[in-house]
């Protein structure tokens, strides 16, 4: 069935946000230019009340459980708690096909903020399915944006059950555009790049995307960059998914990929969204870390 995507998602933040069922976002940022680029460096303060509700074992989406919650320095993450098998109906905008739901992120970093998880439960490690992309490209059909994936721990990822993210274009937002002047604008269908500012492993893969795009050809061609970014990056299935560990980002025409290391700089978590240009912190302090050595060098640290 169609679905008018802005709208749906608007009409449930509205309410959700009148029960306070969804945390509004509350951020200060500033701009940091590096190697001729421009990022974004977020102080989220309501990244703080993600962590304050681990008490509850509430994150991403879902409901308090139980007091159980282990604190990460990343976010709350409770195994036994798993917020989007069963999630929210007040964060729920709607079906994505047979395979996933739609649901608001419960601690967004901008409005309209939506984890695309699947119904049934499956590892987040696990390679991405063309399904895990066909659920993105149907929002992205609509309303374009950027399509996130963080494969591991190490990665960002704080939910074991298979998701992918997504995020509207909209200023100050992630985005792959910053990267265009570094990348081969002739590249054809699944060529692959590297960008000359970008000091860690990647792979930029050419792909069809966003508004325009019939959702199952972009599914295809997303699907099969992925395919080919994980050759490309030498990505192999080991015990616990594909290693190692790797963050994704979908948008403008264009997959990356890149491997990651660890998943902090500095105490400051990192997740595929900051690969886009903007980085994100929870306190405020945090900002000055990325300023000492540049954005470039503080993503390279948890990159391989």
């Amino acid at each position: 069935m169609s679905m008018n995507w802005i709208e749906a998602i608007d009409a449930r933040s509205q309410a959700a946000l009148a029960s306070g069922a969804l945390v509004p976002v509350h951020a200060e940022q500033v701009e940091m230019e590096d190697a001729g680029m421009r990022f974004i460096v977020r102080w989220v303060s309501s990244l703080a009340a993600k962590d304050a509700s681990k008490a509850g074992g509430a994150a991403d989406g879902g409901k308090p459980k139980d007091d159980k919650t282990v604190a990460i320095p990343g976010g709350p993450r409770d195994p036994n708690f798993n917020p989007f098998l069963n999630p929210d109906p007040e964060l729920t905008v709607g079906p994505l096909g047979d395979t996933h739901v739609a649901i608001l992120n419960k601690f967004p970093l901008c409005d309209r903020h939506l984890v695309l998880a699947r119904r049934e439960f499956e590892e987040q490690l696990l390679p991405l399915a063309r399904s895990d992309f066909a659920a993105l490209a149907a929002i992205m059909a609509e309303a374009g944006g950027i399509g996130l994936y963080n494969g591991g721990t190490a990665a960002g990822a704080s939910q074991r059950h298979k998701h992918v993210q997504w995020m509207p274009e909209t200023e100050g937002n992630a985005s792959l555009r910053l990267f265009d002047p570094g990348l081969p604008a002739d590249l054809s269908e699944h060529g692959t790049a590297r960008h000359p500012a970008l000091p860690m492993a990647h792979c930029f893969v050419r792909v069809q995307c966003g508004p325009g795009v019939a959702v199952d050809a972009a599914a295809d061609s997303l699907h099969g960059g992925f395919l080919r970014g994980c050759e490309a990056l030498q990505l192999r299935p080991g015990a616990d998914g594909l290693l190692p560990p790797f963050n994704l980002l979908a948008g403008e025409g264009w997959l990356l990929m890149l491997p990651r290391s660890q998943e902090h700089f500095e105490g400051i978590s990192m997740s595929a969204v900051c690969f886009g240009g903007t980085l994100y912190t929870r306190q405020r302090e945090q900002i000055e870390a990325i300023r000492r050595v540049g954005p470039l060098r503080a993503l390279a640290a948890v990159g391989c």
